[in-house]
């Protein structure tokens, strides 16, 4: 029987990963001859030649859906009785994800080793800080599975929140892509044919006629167009690079509340992002001068950081939480009251998770009424762009007949 070349990676007794080809008939018979060599079988795949070889281009990146996924499973495996080592491997087996997937063998490798779980999550930066914090918390406390499940339940409305912005800006942001590329095609094939009928019957061209020329006359010209493209992509690819950078965020940030329409939405995401992780981490036992870190660290814009700093120092002086926060304006006199009632009644984490889920439905709410009215708004400026065009490009026929005559 023809045999089949198979990828075979395994753990050897000291728990190191192994990997190896072999040749076998059947995958049944490469499972085989690991176990004989004393390895326990991890994954075995056809490797394949030619075009039936697999493609990859690097494993990406690992996804908040992923690690919101992960948690969850990690809870109920934990609920169930059973050990962190075996939970790791199956779910290292289970993820979709090829990065989650070495990070998990290797976060098992390191705790079969000795290590806890929490330093093992705190060698990779893809897991976030308020991830190994709470699992430490839980660790030091025995309710790590508890503690998992809150992970697992922030990392859900964190990730349901992405979503509402991306459903909010994906409409205006479309649009906007459709009439950018609508004007630069109209620019470069249509305009250039009537600019060639009009100078064949002469006569001077209306004042819009002449801009609409001349926009298509600049875009065609390689010494402009060239040079724009070029800032542009180069633009952009240096604030990918360096929007993370504080000088950059110092600029940015502030200007996200500031912006027309979207402004308001920023800052509520901004707050109920603030709220549930402070709340979380407050209710999993992480230390408030630890959590004030991770908070200000998770916040996501750089004016949420700053007022946690005057917090730290705040709550060090033994002033409390909610008297600093009055003096950001970013925080509504709401929010600065519930805080202040929540540290009066000892009930901070139950006070933050209701701001939490207030501003979740803010943010809702928003998204439903930006969507209502943005819809009809880019429908119009869609359609005055491409009508301003159309009428400027027939403007002129309507003096032919006058040129004809003369």
């Amino acid at each position: 029987m023809p045999q089949t070349e198979y990828l075979v990676k395994a753990r050897s007794r000291t728990g190191h990963l192994v990997e190896s080809k072999m040749k076998a008939v059947s995958e049944a018979e490469a499972l085989s001859r690991v176990r004989q060599q004393g390895l326990t079988p991890i994954a075995v795949e056809a490797t394949g030649t030619g075009l039936n070889r697999e493609i990859r281009f690097g494993k990406g990146k690992v996804k908040l859906k992923d690690l919101a996924i992960f948690a969850r499973q990690f809870a109920t495996m934990l609920g169930s009785g059973l050990p962190i080592l075996r939970c790791l491997a199956i779910l290292a087996d289970q993820t979709e994800s090829d990065r989650l997937r070495d990070l998990l063998l290797d976060v098992r490798d390191q705790v079969e080793k000795g290590d806890s779980l929490s330093e093992a999550f705190a060698r990779h930066s893809e897991f976030p800080p308020i991830m190994v914090s709470m699992v430490r918390a839980g660790e030091v406390g025995g309710f790590l599975d508890s503690t998992m499940l809150q992970i697992a339940e922030s990392l859900e409305a964190d990730v349901r929140l992405r979503g509402k912005i991306k459903a909010a800006l994906t409409y205006p942001i479309a649009v906007a892509v459709i009439a950018v590329l609508i004007t630069t095609g109209m620019l470069i094939f249509i305009v250039p044919v009537f600019a060639t009928l009009f100078d064949e019957f002469g006569g001077e061209l209306p004042l819009p006629t002449r801009i609409l020329v001349s926009a298509s006359d600049l875009l065609k010209n390689p010494m402009f167009f060239v040079p724009v493209l070029a800032i542009l992509i180069g633009g952009g690819v240096w604030y990918r690079r360096n929007k993370n950078k504080p000088a950059v965020r110092r600029v940015i940030d502030p200007l996200k509340f500031r912006i027309p329409v979207f402004g308001g939405l920023f800052q509520k995401v901004a707050l109920a992002r603030f709220s549930r992780n402070f709340s979380t981490l407050m209710h999993a036992g992480v230390p408030v001068l630890t959590t004030l870190d991770i908070v200000g660290e998770t916040s996501g814009n750089v004016v949420i950081s700053d007022a946690i700093k005057d917090v730290k120092e705040s709550v060090r002086q033994g002033t409390g939480i909610a008297k600093p926060l009055t003096e950001h304006a970013v925080f509504p006199d709401m929010v600065v009251q519930m805080i202040a009632v929540g540290e009066d009644t000892g009930a901070l984490d139950a006070m933050l998770r209701k701001i939490a889920d207030f501003y979740d439905q803010e943010v809702e709410a928003t998204t439903e009424q930006l969507m209502a009215l943005l819809e009809p708004i880019m429908i119009v400026v869609l359609g005055a762009v491409v009508g301003g065009m159309i009428i400027a490009m027939y403007m002129p026929i309507f003096k032919i007949f006058d040129l004809i005559k003369k």
